[in-house]
């Protein structure tokens, strides 16, 4: 159990570790019939259909300046959370988005804010991926309460568009109770993946703020806050105008850590740690965003003395001319059902970590060399690498710094990695599996309670750079969000200090 002077984010992530001795006995059966809608409807409302903006191919040139400019917003949205495919089921076929989902659930809603432009008035629209529009249900000047609800963050002074990503509880926490908190920030972190790359493809860069006053945000957009809270708020900064190519500023700052707290039973620890974790509404408060040097600057950790070391320096994945390889591939992005357990190579896992890493270069094929994470300095990479042809099998630190594998531990983890997976098949004939952690205590001690959503949301955000690479490169990925928390720890050697956030698996797809 956890210990009594833990921090509500603490002691969230304790009271929701799977355990082997008593996983069956808190899992409840799934009432279908019961299952949350995984999309939002307005009945009012002006709809701006985008269908007609998506070009029949990639480098499909517009015919003016305003259909270029609905193109470039059209694909972002569509490549950020559109509809890529869909599994026929009786009844309302289940929809398959471009970012990847636990369960399939899509707990994420995404909002865009206007402040008014020549193409889009001043207001509030939810994006509509069903039938790929934005719905204007909100028409007012509100950017002004916008900035106010954000701490006046700089950026927001020179933009006109803006991104809000919510997550919706209980589509999530329907199959997977209490831990879906977990779920939705990894979701999430997926979706913000898929933002900053598919903003490079049409030339915008989007800015991270995590800290905002919720209830500010949520009351702008006229949220119910015990169904659906804001995680993310994404100003979009147009680069092909000269001003809006912007100076980085700061993503988040500390916020209050939580040790005091009444007992919490088992359903609602959710809402409970959303409600603790948010930040208050103070219209006059002062918060300096300007980014210091050393600011969410990684250091290499597990230098151990005498272990194998193997550098991962290699040449960049080719996301071929104008990004259109890095566009088909978000578009036809799945995650991997089935393994064939044969081996990866060594340079087919640098590509990887290469890709998810080492965003500078990528940069002269018009990627962003240094995107907006909350601080990866607190996320930490373990690969268990059970088939990899030139490489040694056991449990390896990645340090992205030094661009080298660091082996921690020596030996075959197939049957444990099925264990740790919950029985998964995924975990067992994977050539790879890759952990993301974090020292909790400490992100705790740096930035509150609420740096909790940071960890899984940049957690999510390297998951999706992994998947991206690894569909490009023909390979299998596939992320897991339930695992045996303690047990990776004690089975892959790695540090009891370091919470466990999630788990990628990589491999051969099985041909079917």
């Amino acid at each position: 159990m956890p210990e009594p002077t833990a921090s509500i984010a603490q002691h969230y992530h304790e009271r929701t570790k799977y355990d082997p001795r008593t996983i069956n006995t808190k899992s409840k059966p799934l009432d279908w019939e019961q299952q949350p809608i995984p999309f939002k409807e307005y009945k009012i409302g002006t709809a701006f259909d985008l269908k007609a903006y998506l070009p029949e191919t990639p480098d499909s040139l517009p015919n003016n300046a305003t259909e270029a400019w609905w193109q470039r917003l059209s694909r972002l949205l569509f490549c950020s959370y559109g509809l890529t495919g869909l599994i026929p089921m009786l009844g309302e076929p289940h929809y398959l988005r471009a970012a990847p989902s636990a369960g399939g659930l899509y707990p994420a809603e995404l909002y865009l804010v206007s402040r008014g432009t020549p193409m889009l008035p001043a207001g509030l629209y939810n994006y509509q991926a069903r039938s790929h529009s934005l719905v204007h249900f909100w028409e007012s000047d509100i950017w002004t309460k916008l900035q106010v609800a954000c701490f006046w963050q700089p950026v927001l002074e020179n933009t006109q568009l803006a991104l809000v990503v919510t997550g919706v509880f209980q589509r999530s926490a329907w199959r997977y109770q209490d831990r879906a908190y977990r779920r939705i920030f990894l979701d999430s972190g997926h979706l913000l993946g898929n933002i900053e790359l598919a903003s490079a493809i049409n030339d915008y860069r989007p800015h991270l703020i995590g800290s905002f006053m919720d209830d500010a945000i949520n009351q702008l957009l006229y949220l119910d806050t015990e169904q659906e809270g804001a995680i993310a708020v994404i100003p979009l900064a147009d680069l092909l105008e000269v001003k809006q190519n912007l100076p980085l500023t700061k993503t988040i700052f500390p916020a209050p850590t939580q040790t005091t707290y009444p007992h919490i039973p088992d359903g609602q620890l959710l809402n409970y740690l959303h409600e603790a974790t948010k930040l208050a509404i103070e219209p006059s408060a002062k918060v300096n965003w300007k980014l210091g040097a050393s600011d969410g600057q990684r250091t290499d950790k597990y230098n151990f003395p005498f272990c194998l070391k193997v550098s991962t320096e290699m040449s960049p994945i080719d996301w071929g001319d104008r990004l259109e390889g890095l566009e088909n591939t978000v578009l036809k992005r799945r995650s991997t059902r089935a393994y064939s357990g044969t081996a990866l190579t060594l340079e087919e896992l640098k590509a990887l970590l290469d890709f998810t890493y080492q965003p500078s270069h990528y940069s002269d094929q018009g990627l962003d060399g240094s995107p907006d994470y909350f601080d990866l300095s607190l996320v930490e990479t373990f690969i268990a690498a059970s088939s990899v042809t030139g490489l040694e099998e056991g449990c390896y630190y990645y340090a992205p710094k030094a661009q080298e594998l660091r082996q921690i531990r020596f030996k075959s983890f197939r049957k444990e990695l099925h264990f740790l997976c919950l029985g998964q098949e995924l975990g067992r004939d994977a050539a790879a599996v890759l952990f993301h952690t974090a020292d909790l205590k400490a992100a705790i001690d740096q930035y509150g309670d609420r740096v909790y959503r940071y960890l899984h949301l940049d957690a999510g955000h390297l998951g999706q750079r992994l998947n991206l690479a690894a569909i490009r490169l023909g390979l299998g990925v596939s992320g897991i969000g339930g695992f045996f928390d303690d047990q990776v720890n004690e089975v892959l050697g790695i540090p009891v200090d370091e919470a466990v956030l999630y788990i990628t698996t990589l491999g051969r797809p099985q041909s079917q």
